[in-house]
């Protein structure tokens, strides 16, 4: 069966293939009543256009603001310091208030770490014996009694035990007792324990610092949580209290201390005092392990003095490095007759009056130059006062005597070492300016110090004292400190003890100061050992060369390469050993 269609123009005005669309005339009687807005293939349509729409506009928006927080102002921590006004700035809310302290390498020495206190509203609390049996459990550093007295009390607020651990925090939450409350606070923790006690200090219950950099610095430190830097090496400073420590034990001393300063900008880089304790302890500490002898002990140096009066003595033109002074015999200054310990020497240069260590010698270089350019210049190095500017509270002024007092006596005394006494840290910031070139460095904690220097002694003055305080290492006092390959310089001095008012002479202190390299030092340091005993090894000796200078060596040896100081070899030196090496028997 078949079926013939024909279709007239008349009829169809135009062929629609199968699927394709009808457009209908709106005028048409057919399109009347009829509409497109509520059809429901052309809503769908209009919503997912819309939708993707929005979505392509938040994933820019997304997308602006990712790229500015990593290539713009970034994320940062809220701190005292950030712009609070800053509306563009993202801040996180830092738990820990209390900022840290770095070594000058970034290494944390001491750090702050979240923790809670135990408290108690003792009028919630209605069995304080089961309250206090339970506690006791979960302390028992603390008594039951002890608990039960604090129980007792009435009050909304009585502290129970500070500084919770997060497993006593679970423990005591897990008891579910009405009444027991924490506190959100923090702990200062020193990781490094014992080893820059004296500089750090601590902080009491409170978290308030009460002694060292932690008392000096508390407004900083507790204004903003950016880190501070201090001047100190970690491995350096171990490194000195270690063999401090050792010197100790060998020699039987009191104590010891030591300074380790950059000559050039008056940046310490190692201060330590032992013995020293643990500021993580709570513990009783005895007085002397709590004395920071480096910067609070004032004791009369010796023969270190030496180095200041010849230094005082050229610098003034009236003694000039070739001449010569008699010291075949006692020099009589008042009533006080001065001899020298070690016999007489002859005629001596002030090279070698430095390198015998001559009394005698000292005394007559001042004698020339006379007490009140003396006194001058003394004052000049700051040895008449404290260094208020150092970051340490624990700091002592030296005992500097008045003009009234500044007599003939006193001033032979002084060129040699008695009749003024200062500490360490005056000593070795003193002896920097007279070694480095002549200038005079305010010392410093902080890395990021910059305190400008002042001339206390001109280059040739300054090159002639290098020159002098070589040779006093290597044919005088100082022998057992000289390290090949850093060209020490330096100069010892004994003292006896200054006690209740009287010498005494079967104890004494005992220093080293020194420089590396000679040529152009750019460390100098000092080791004092407080009444060294003597021993079968030192030959019945307590006198500086035989404690404190061997100690300085075995320091020097140690941080030299630390500190990435360059070798430089004695070359007529190596000469000899090589032909020596080389030589036809």
């Amino acid at each position: 069966m078949s079926f013939n269609v024909n279709f007239s123009k008349r009829k169809v005005d135009k062929f629609y293939l199968p699927g394709q669309e009808i457009r209908i005339s709106r005028g048409s009687f057919a399109s009347k009543g009829f509409t497109t807005e509520n059809d429901n293939v052309s809503v769908c349509r209009q919503r997912t256009v819309f939708a993707l729409f929005c979505f392509v506009f938040a994933y820019i928006i997304l997308g602006a603001k990712l790229s500015y927080v990593c290539l713009g102002n970034g994320i940062n921590i809220d701190t005292a310091i950030t712009d609070q006004n800053d509306p563009d700035v993202i801040r996180f809310k830092n738990p820990v208030k209390r900022a840290d302290i770095l070594d000058r390498n970034g290494e944390i020495i001491a750090t702050s770490l979240p923790t809670v206190n135990l408290y108690a509203n003792t009028k919630q609390i209605k069995h304080p014996k089961d309250v206090a049996e339970k506690l006791n459990f979960i302390f028992p550093e603390i008594s039951y009694d002890r608990f039960m007295q604090l129980l007792s009390r009435r009050g909304a607020f009585i502290y129970l035990k500070r500084n919770l651990s997060p497993q006593q925090q679970l423990q005591v939450n897990n008891l579910g007792i009405p009444g027991l409350e924490f506190e959100n606070c923090e702990k200062r923790i020193y990781p490094h324990k014992n080893l820059f006690a004296h500089v750090l200090g601590n902080t009491d219950v409170d978290n308030v610092g009460i002694a060292g950099i932690e008392k000096s610095m508390n407004e900083r430190l507790t204004s903003s949580t950016k880190p501070l830097y201090l001047s100190l090496d970690i491995g350096v400073q171990n490194t000195i209290r270690k063999e401090l420590l050792e010197g100790v034990k060998k020699f039987n001393a009191a104590g010891a201390a030591a300074i380790l300063m950059d000559a050039k900008t008056g940046r310490i880089v190692a201060l330590t005092s032992v013995p020293d304790f643990d500021p993580n302890q709570n513990l009783s500490i005895n007085e002397r392990a709590m004395f920071n002898f480096a910067t609070k002990g004032i004791y009369e140096a010796g023969s270190v003095f030496k180095v200041f009066n010849t230094a005082l003595s050229l610098e003034s033109g009236k003694v000039k490095p070739t001449d010569r002074f008699d010291t075949s015999h006692a020099v009589v200054v008042g009533r006080k007759k001065i001899t020298d310990p070690h016999g007489s020497h002859g005629m001596l240069t002030p090279e070698d009056i430095l390198v015998e260590s001559s009394n005698i010698g000292s005394t007559l270089e001042i004698l020339r130059v006379g007490k009140k350019y003396q006194r001058q210049f003394l004052q000049k190095i700051n040895m008449d006062k404290a260094l208020s500017e150092f970051e340490l509270p624990e700091i002592a002024t030296p005992q500097f005597l008045s003009e009234r007092r500044w007599g003939d006596v006193s001033m032979a005394t002084i060129s040699y070492g008695y009749g003024i006494s200062s500490t360490p840290l005056h000593i070795i910031t003193a002896f920097s300016a007279v070694v480095n070139g002549g200038m005079y460095h305010q010392p410093t904690l902080l890395s990021d110090s910059k305190h400008k220097g002042k001339r206390v002694v001109s280059e040739k003055t300054s090159e002639s004292m290098r020159q002098f305080l070589r040779a006093v290492v290597t044919r005088g006092t100082g022998r057992h400190s000289n390290v090949d390959g850093y060209q020490v310089i330096g100069k010892t001095g004994t003292a006896d003890k200054l006690e209740n008012g009287r010498y005494n002479s079967k104890k004494s202190i005992s220093s080293f100061v020194s420089a590396f390299p000679a040529s152009n030092p750019q460390y100098a340091m000092i080791v004092v050992m407080d009444d060294p005993k003597a021993s079968k090894e030192t030959y019945g000796y307590t006198t500086a060369g035989w404690n404190a200078v061997p100690i300085s060596k075995n320091i020097i040896s140690a941080i030299a390469p630390q500190l990435n100081v360059k070798v430089d070899f004695d070359i007529e030196k190596q000469r000899s050993v090589v032909n020596a090496a080389y030589k036809r028997p």
